[in-house]
């Protein structure tokens, strides 16, 4: 069995006084895409806030075997952990490859050698990026904002490389591409947690899924058992899965 990863154990947080996670559990293995389902509210984004150190937590979180309880973001993300945002937060008035070199922070201060060959894999990756490699970010289609979104998380050679919604707002041919890029990098050995509306192409990228209500884990197991899971289908895939099912 691969080496666990991510452990989430009891895992509280919100905010103010508006709890939204109420005991979250759920764990990540080397290697594998996991994903996270659920309705708009559940908590899904707030999840990824919590884990990369934006909001205040109770419970366990665990990575690679160190408890993360007095890290901030710095220290989570110097650890390996990387957040592609729901709204991407990308730095639009500067060109898209002094945005990918920002990226590499974490490999610059950690010195490590030839980081800056990680371009050349982004631009292998999502070519469109190297044709507008001098182009303003904020000058981008939102398919271009989001591949670059994704390509500056892996300037830092993320050990967890965590997607809020990379589908958001995206016309079906860029999702597509978006998911295969996720299968791709799923084959090249980078470890996913994805959280996503579009269940179905989730489920279909995802080795084990989790289906979050209001705030804990309601259904989970092998991704390939919950596309075929009644109440994950009624809820979540609609009627023509349903039928295909």
């Amino acid at each position: 069995m691969t080496t666990l990863l991510l452990e989430v154990g009891d895992l509280h947080a919100g905010y103010g006084r508006a709890e939204v996670l109420t005991g979250l559990n759920f764990a990540v293995r080397q290697g594998q895409v996991i994903t996270i389902i659920g309705p708009n509210g559940a908590g899904k984004s707030t999840t990824l806030n919590a884990l990369i150190g934006l909001l205040p937590t109770r419970g366990r979180v665990v990575f690679d075997g160190q408890d993360l309880s007095g890290a901030n973001l710095e220290d989570r993300v110097m650890m390996g952990l990387a957040l592609v945002p729901e709204k991407r937060e990308l730095f639009s008035t500067m060109p898209v490859e002094d945005n990918l070199v920002l990226g590499g922070w974490r490999a610059m201060k950690q010195r490590i050698p030839h980081w800056k060959r990680e371009i050349e894999r982004v631009y292998e990756l999502f070519p469109r990026l190297k044709e507008r490699r001098a182009q303003l970010a904020g000058t981008l289609s939102g398919g271009e904002r989001q591949m670059l979104a994704v390509g500056r998380a892996l300037m830092s050679s993320p050990r967890l490389l965590m997607l809020d919604e990379p589908s958001l707002g995206l016309a079906p041919l860029v999702v597509k591409e978006i998911f295969r890029i996720i299968e791709r990098l799923q084959r090249e050995g980078t470890s996913i947690l994805l959280v996503e509306q579009n269940a179905r192409a989730a489920l279909e990228v995802a080795d084990h899924g989790y289906v979050l209500e209001t705030g804990s884990i309601s259904v989970q197991g092998p991704a390939a058992e919950l596309a075929h899971n009644p109440r994950v289908i009624e809820s979540y895939l609609g009627s023509a899965h349903r039928e295909a099912a």
